[in-house]
């Protein structure tokens, strides 16, 4: 059984008379353990299909099986419990609150869970440390680089070990060397065993994964597997430490 399988999904809105798919009848498999990407250009539906895979928003027609269960109808509070047990997000701009240093910044996820303080600090510095940035844990985020911050959002996106990680657009903030690490950072989770999927406008970005999901006017475009020589291609230049 796939970790998450979609079946006729579809998005649609409405204004006045007019009818507009968003999605159109998408059905895909996530396996558990995959590293892939979901790669079309603005407009093309991609971050839709994300935000259903996500459970931060409902289809209008189809099914959705998250982890072996039947999801496609929860209410908002059962999504958002959803997101907080079994999803974890990467996003472009990071979103770190400046008020709060790196390590509170990892454990707002459990705090929400009802995690205590202790095992709060004690998982926030394990994930810190497996993104190689348990050194930063009391900075605040304006004092690190672009890179830092988005290792520092990548641990948070681990802190309460999720089925599955989305990460939209992770390197777009970050220049192409930077960029680079981070790939090679997720490369690394992936081969731990990590479910990782990277959601990108950029084919050299979408080509550092085994497989690739081709969004274009709401529909699946194509399957693409890919060789590990995409990832061979990231590894091969060298990104620098972040």
């Amino acid at each position: 059984m796939a970790l998450v399988e979609l079946r006729n999904v579809s998005k649609i809105y409405r204004l006045g008379e007019e009818e507009i798919r968003a999605l159109d009848d998408v059905s895909l498999d996530i396996e558990e353990g995959e590293f892939i990407s979901i790669i079309g250009p603005s407009g093309s539906g991609k971050s839709t299909l994300m935000h259903i895979l996500g459970c931060l928003d409902s289809p209008t027609q189809g099914t959705i099986k998250l982890d072996g269960v039947m999801i496609q109808n929860a209410g908002a509070r059962e999504l958002a419990a959803i997101r907080n047990r079994k999803i974890g997000f990467v996003f472009q701009f990071f979103n770190l609150l400046p008020k709060l240093n790196v390590l509170q910044n990892v454990e707002l996820p459990m705090i929400y869970s009802g995690i205590s303080g202790k095992e709060r600090h004690r998982r926030a510095l394990e994930a810190l440390e497996s993104v190689d940035l348990a050194n930063r844990a009391r900075h605040r985020p304006s004092q690190l680089s672009g890179g830092q911050q988005q290792r520092a959002a990548i641990a948070r996106a681990l802190v309460n070990n999720p089925r599955i990680i989305f990460a939209d657009e992770p390197t777009g903030n970050l220049d192409s060397h930077t960029g680079d690490a981070i790939l090679q950072l997720f490369r690394k989770l992936s081969q731990a065993g990590r479910t990782i999927v990277l959601v990108t406008h950029d084919p050299e970005i979408a080509a550092v994964t085994p497989r690739r999901i081709e969004i274009r006017d709401g529909k699946v475009a194509t399957r693409v597997d890919l060789t590990l020589a995409g990832l061979d291609r990231v590894a091969a230049k060298g990104a620098p430490a972040l």
